[in-house]
């Protein structure tokens, strides 16, 4: 008996060596990529750190107190959280209403499903220089139909107004392709069983799409949402190229607040320290979001 259970402590003890030399490879990079990064960070907010990372002198919450005294960083938090109540509804609403028409079984129906997820192949460049054009004062699209039926032209890009409205509607096109398909991948894994027995129960299309459909596909759209957020809080590369920031720190979200201080002022510990702020912020809003959301999430 003794034998057979120190065959089996054994067995366990070499099959979990195993299983760690199989990780070990992504380990190291989680390690490499991911947790020395955030220690870093997080050691950094705490000095004064010069040109190439050079730490120069412990300065402590300084770095925090100055952010929560600073109208600027005030100013960049309120365009951080508009641009994700802009983006994220309308991402999951329009991908939604997407994924729902591609799905059905219509001729021709595969060419839809390519040109919704089409989006998917685009960098960030690519689109945010198509809406470039797409934004433009007087060549583009956007003003020409404005200008068509009678209402005055946009400064699309250049108007603090409308400014962060443009670079979300930007995001939300870009988004698109990536949520549909996860979308379109929960509603076709919904047994089509379901429907007929309902159609047969006399259920209408609205009955079945509200009784059915949206709740068995709640754990789909409770990934999309929580991917979205986090997706539209660390957004960089359209605002970058289409406004810079601006006009007038209007489109300035956190992430962008950060490269700057980094990278165009020299400010590392100064932008360690924002950093460490996003990471809370996004860590309570997907802590929110799962102990809130999950109970309505209909698990099969």
């Amino acid at each position: 008996m003794k034998r057979k259970q120190k065959r089996s402590g054994h067995n366990q003890v070499r099959l979990f060596g195993t299983g760690m030399i199989y990780l070990l490879p992504a380990l190291i990079l989680l390690v490499v990529f991911l947790f020395y990064p955030i220690v870093k960070t997080l050691y950094f907010s705490f000095y004064e750190v010069g040109g190439g990372g050079v730490v120069n002198e412990f300065v402590g919450m300084e770095h925090y107190q100055s952010l929560f005294q600073s109208e600027e960083f005030r100013k960049s938090m309120v365009a951080t959280f508009l641009f994700v109540l802009y983006t994220v509804p309308a991402e999951i609403i329009i991908s939604l209403f997407l994924a729902i028409i591609a799905s059905e079984k219509l001729k021709g129906i595969g060419f839809f499903r390519t040109v919704f997820s089409s989006t998917l192949g685009v960098s960030v460049a690519a689109g945010a220089t198509i809406f470039l054009f797409l934004f433009h004062p007087s060549l583009g699209i956007l003003n020409s139909i404005l200008g068509f039926v009678g209402i005055d032209s946009i400064d699309w890009l250049t108007n603090s107004k409308w400014a962060l409205f443009s670079v979300a509607l930007t995001t939300v096109w870009m988004h698109l392709g990536i949520n549909f398909i996860i979308l379109l991948g929960g509603l076709q894994n919904i047994s089509g069983e379901l429907y007929e027995s309902a159609e047969m129960d006399g259920a209408g299309y609205w009955s079945r799409l509200f009784k059915i459909t949206i709740p068995l596909l709640s754990p789909v759209l409770f990934f999309v949402t929580i991917i979205a957020v986090i997706g539209s809080f660390q957004t960089f590369g359209q605002i970058d190229i289409l406004t810079g920031g601006g006009p007038a720190g209007s489109t300035n979200i956190i992430v962008y607040s950060i490269y700057q201080q980094a990278f165009s002022f020299g400010n590392f510990g100064y932008a360690s320290a924002q950093a460490i702020i996003l990471f809370v912020i996004i860590l309570i809003v997907t802590i929110i979001q799962f102990s809130v959301g999950e109970k309505k999430v209909h698990y099969q």
